[in-house]
């Protein structure tokens, strides 16, 4: 069966996926609101292509934290992807070294860093929740930095874990032949069965509710690694992320999976852009699936985008080929979208090839 799209691997992954897996990565908060805003948002945004401009050559290298990828696609931390796969984190790294793109391994990855390492060379990061046994974060950072990975991803829309309804009517739990790799050895590895939803229990459990920003002060202190903000959907936030020593800014509500009602996150965007000047890079997640998605976002003033469900999706389905593919197929439609708005290059993408529904209406230019 021939796949011409990233959505089309979501139908598939839900055929072969048990229930509650498929049910925890598919859904969001609450009503779930912001996940159908994630991707209805794009759909709002139109183009304003330029005609008769050579595109022989398209040119979509770019940098993330000065070190060169492919193009601006890149993968987001999801967890437990063994749940998904056999070959989980190691099929999905495999994937995107390949690509010659960065990932970003979740710090409840059911692969350790040490593992994903293994995999062979690839440009990585570590996403890391804050536990608030602090030695435990000082020692996975240390581990991360250690396996060569380039930057850690602090997630700060966390403190509880959003609402996720489904979770809570499957009992949510990790298969009992897989642990979150990481913490194994710290014996914080086993999520327990609960009344509701096991995920649920265990960061109201582990993660550190009185996280602030000091703390993303006191990380800078463990490491040399350049630290993301992720979570950041705010003017206000991206100053203070700025005010505060990171090295760059995701534009994220997690997946429309913590607070329900925050606005896609490609509405978000160019308030958080305009508001750190230029000073760090601003990328974006969320409700990504089309290469014009791509271009819409860069067209805000997103240096590079992260790809998260549809990973997971495509991984269910054909395993490392599947997260490859999906890759491909954005990477191609991207070039495709360039090509014919008249980009042939990432800094060619301006706010004029745009037009959003809170813009006021062009002035006809006389002739």
């Amino acid at each position: 069966m021939e796949i011409t799209n990233v959505e089309e691997y979501e139908p598939l992954a839900k055929q072969r996926l048990p229930k509650m897996a498929y049910d925890y990565y598919a859904s969001g908060a609450e009503d779930q609101w912001t996940l159908r805003e994630n991707r209805n948002s794009f759909a709002r945004i139109q183009f304003r292509p330029r005609i008769l401009i050579d595109v022989t050559h398209i040119d979509m290298s770019t940098t993330v934290l000065g070190y060169k990828i492919s193009m601006p696609i890149m993968v987001a931390p999801t967890a437990f992807q063994k749940m998904a796969h056999p070959e989980g984190e190691y099929a999905t790294a495999r994937a995107a070294s390949s690509a010659n793109t960065a990932m970003v391994l979740s710090s409840w990855a059911t692969s350790s860093v040490e593992e994903v390492a293994s995999t062979g060379p690839g440009l990585r990061f570590f996403q890391l929740y804050v536990y608030k046994d602090r030695n435990v974060v000082a020692q996975l950072v240390r581990r991360a930095e250690r396996a060569g990975f380039k930057a850690i991803a602090l997630t700060v829309d966390t403190p509880r874990l959003g609402r996720r309804e489904a979770d809570i009517k499957n009992r949510f739990t990790l298969p009992p032949h897989l642990t979150l790799k990481n913490f194994e050895g710290l014996n914080l590895g086993k999520m327990d069965e609960a009344n509701d939803s096991g995920l649920a229990s265990y960061v109201a459990g582990q993660i550190d509710r009185s996280l602030s920003w000091k703390d993303v002060q006191w990380l800078q202190t463990i490491t040399k690694l350049p630290i993301l903000v992720k979570g950041v959907v705010t003017a206000e936030d991206a100053r203070l992320s700025v005010q505060h020593g990171a090295a760059g800014i995701i534009v994220s509500n997690h997946g429309a999976r913590q607070l329900d009602y925050v606005p896609a996150t490609i509405s978000c965007l160019e308030e958080v852009v305009k508001a750190t000047q230029g000073r760090i890079p601003v990328f974006l997640d969320g409700g990504v699936r089309r290469g014009t998605d791509v271009f819409k976002a860069l067209a805000l003033g997103a240096s590079g985008i992260f790809i998260g469900r549809p990973i997971v999706f495509s991984l269910a389905v054909q395993g490392e080929a599947g997260v490859r593919n999906v890759l491909q197929m954005l990477r191609d439609e991207f070039e495709l979208t360039m090509a014919l708005a008249g980009c042939r290059s990432l800094k060619e993408i301006t706010r004029k090839h745009i037009v959003t529904d809170y813009d006021s209406p062009h002035p006809v230019a006389r002739l």
